[in-house]
């Protein structure tokens, strides 16, 4: 299947915006390229009991690339605290995975709904602004292994690579925000990896690969998302010292809801 130009475009657009808003907000591109893909799915003529899924899994294999580059950024910063990405992530490996598992039996309704309920709360928590309430450490690593499946779980079932539940989680755990942001980031990394994989995996029988469709990732969409996500994420950092980033949070949280409601009414 030969892509057409109009679409190579769209992809590259798409994966501009995803980069610099996920620098410059630190929220990953999830909620906006889930919606996005679906749409575009939909005009590629792909089945349409299986777009959400095909976006939802796409989304989450683009994301790995700007999760390295976000998590090297930060860690040259000093800002990752390594024992809670080490004590998280046994936790995330398996929620993620379990997730991918349960999407390849839902509907695409179901996600589409699932997916908007849960970008509206994230929305109203980003409008709002409320920071997280302080309290000691955790300790124990039965713990850690129990958010993180949590946290992996509900990002692989909407597709983002867990800020908006880690970094409030962290900073609820007495973490300085800079530094919570920080881990975040490479905890972003064993969720997108093991989404991909169990999207890839569980997906495995809705194949085709004349269209370059891998499970439920489409191929060319997360090289070509991949490509501009990398080069606008480090602009987007950069920008959030110099734009009005309570702003555009509230301008950010409007567009979220706003795309939720069009990929669910595109699929009922």
């Amino acid at each position: 299947m030969i892509l057409e130009p109009s679409f190579i475009i769209y992809f590259l657009l798409l994966g501009t915006v995803v980069g610099f808003m996920a620098g410059l907000l630190g929220i990953g591109g999830g909620g906006i390229m889930v919606p996005v893909l679906t749409s575009l799915f939909l005009a590629l003529d792909f089945p349409i009991e299986l777009v959400v899924h095909l976006a939802l899994g796409t989304s989450m294999a683009s994301i790995i690339m700007t999760s390295i580059s976000s998590l090297l950024a930060h860690q040259k910063r000093g800002a990752v605290i390594w024992d809670y990405v080490k004590g998280m992530s046994p936790g995330i490996i398996v929620g993620t995975f379990l997730a991918t598992y349960i999407v390849a039996f839902a509907s695409s309704l179901a996600l589409a709904v699932f997916f908007s309920l849960f970008m509206g709360f994230v929305a109203i928590k980003m409008f709002i602004d409320k920071k997280p309430t302080q309290r000691e450490k955790p300790s124990g690593k039965k713990h850690l292994f129990a958010v993180g499946s949590g946290i992996g779980g509900i990002s692989a079932l909407v597709s983002i690579g867990g800020g908006s539940l880690t970094v409030p989680y962290l900073v609820w755990r007495n973490i300085d925000i800079k530094k919570a942001i920080g881990t975040s980031a490479a905890i972003g990394l064993p969720i997108s990896i093991a989404g991909t994989l169990g999207y890839v995996i569980n997906g495995w029988s809705n194949s085709s690969f004349d269209q370059l469709i891998v499970g439920f990732v489409y191929l060319p969409a997360v090289f070509l998302i991949s490509i501009t996500s990398i080069i606008t994420a480090p602009l987007g950092a950069k920008m959030a010292h110099y734009l009005p980033v309570a702003i555009l949070k509230k301008i950010f949280a409007v567009l979220l809801v706003g795309l939720s409601i069009k990929m669910l009414m595109s699929v009922i």
